[in-house]
């Protein structure tokens, strides 16, 4: 399929040189790219519903001995 985009002139210029590098064409390139990062957001899409699955049946709530732990480690900064 084609599909026609914009790119700013330094992402298509620094494209181009990679292409070049790896030895593959601009299409391949974006491809690459597109496949990666739309692997990315469906693993943490995944992620983030298995969470929501495990904390519907279980307790998330901190144990009171890691929370006094915890604010005990922060001292005195002042955030």
């Amino acid at each position: 399929m084609k599909a026609e985009i914009s790119v700013p002139n330094p992402i298509f210029e620094a494209a181009q040189r990679l292409a070049q590098e790896l030895d593959m064409s601009l299409s391949e390139l974006y491809t690459a790219a597109i496949v990666a990062y739309v692997a990315t957001h469906q693993n943490e899409e995944s992620i983030t519903q298995k969470l929501d699955e495990i904390y519907q049946v279980e307790d998330s709530t901190l144990e009171p001995e890691l929370v006094t732990l915890q604010v005990a480690s922060i001292g005195d900064e002042s955030w």
